[in-house]
């Protein structure tokens, strides 16, 4: 699978302020956009093109990727001037998808779970879409039939009443033959879409993806956990994310030799953190600042912006 769909419209409102200045899949994790996260996990697994919808701040997509390309890569770059939702956001890439199965990929979303297994399983067992599945989050809402592999509802949408439910990781495997269940212009969850297939009898299938880790950066909370796990050695399973991708402080951050910076925190290219700064479980993004003296922990500090005295789960 050559093609990919990566979400970036989304206006991460659960995020804010950190979403004012950025789009959800452009915030800084370790140190490069959540979305480049994504490039590389899908890379990793063969694809070669993105298709990318947009939203809010598009011109920050034109900043981070001028001439819409990443790393030899080609990237489409297709606005919403109405948010479309995640249904009506795959219904408009349909002329850019229709060749072959592709990769669906929520842009809010950090993971290593495999890519590989769902791939696999579409091809062999001839599914319309295939999604990956979670048992360990915190939503399950996908009513998963394991002696089969097929899903059989989302969201008790057909009142299957099934007891078996798993969590969409916001990953999934589509056959362009799925594009006749979206209605394009239309502002919808794909949701609603695979409902439609489900009741007509086509086949949906489902993998889970219980190995590895996944966060979904909705909020604070999540954002600043993903750091923290991110510098354990099995994560990601894919690269390259060597000690450069998650040390604590960027080799181009200027940071004070009488600051304290410790393990959980990210300080990327450009921060500064001043003389006797003490940093706990904080980000620094890019071009932010530190100033001396500050005691910051649980914190988020943006770019261009400056950080200072005793703070606690603030964002800057």
């Amino acid at each position: 699978m050559k093609k990919a769909f990566v979400l970036g419209a989304g206006l991460g409102t659960r995020l804010r302020p950190l979403t004012d200045q950025l789009p959800k899949p452009l915030i800084p994790v370790h140190h490069r956009p959540l979305i480049v996260r994504a490039f590389q996990h899908l890379r990793a697994a063969g694809v070669e093109e993105f298709a990318v919808n947009t939203h809010h701040l598009p011109e920050c997509y034109e900043r981070a990727f001028p001439g819409a390309r990443w790393e030899g890569c080609r990237l489409h770059f297709r606005h919403e001037p109405v948010l479309l939702e995640t249904g009506g956001g795959l219904a408009q890439m349909a002329d850019l998808l229709q060749d072959e199965p592709f990769l669906v990929y929520n842009g809010d979303i950090l993971t290593d779970i495999s890519l590989e297994e769902a791939m696999a399983a579409h091809q062999v067992e001839g599914n319309l879409v295939t999604l990956l599945l979670r048992s360990d989050v915190p939503v399950r809402n996908v009513a998963f039939d394991a002696a089969s592999g097929r899903v059989l509802d989302l969201r008790n949408g057909l009142a299957t009443n099934h007891p078996d439910q798993r969590g969409f990781t916001g990953l999934y495997v589509v056959s362009p033959a799925f594009f006749r269940y979206l209605v394009p212009g239309k502002v919808e969850s794909v949701v609603a879409a695979l409902l439609r297939a489900v009741a007509a009898g086509e086949r949906i299938g489902g993998v889970l993806g219980d190995v590895g880790h996944w966060f979904d950066l909705g909020d604070r909370a999540s954002y600043l956990a993903a750091h923290a796990a991110g510098r354990a050695a099995s994560f990601p399973r894919y690269g390259p994310w060597g000690e450069a991708e998650t040390a604590p402080v960027h080799a181009e951050a200027l940071v004070d030799p009488t600051a304290s910076v410790d393990a959980d925190c990210s300080v990327g290219p450009g921060a500064t953190v001043e003389a006797g700064a003490v940093l706990q479980g904080t980000v620094v993004w890019p071009g932010g600042r530190v100033a001396a003296g500050a005691h910051l922990r649980g914190c988020i500090v943006r770019g261009g912006s400056v950080a200072a005295g005793h703070l606690v789960d603030a964002d800057c």
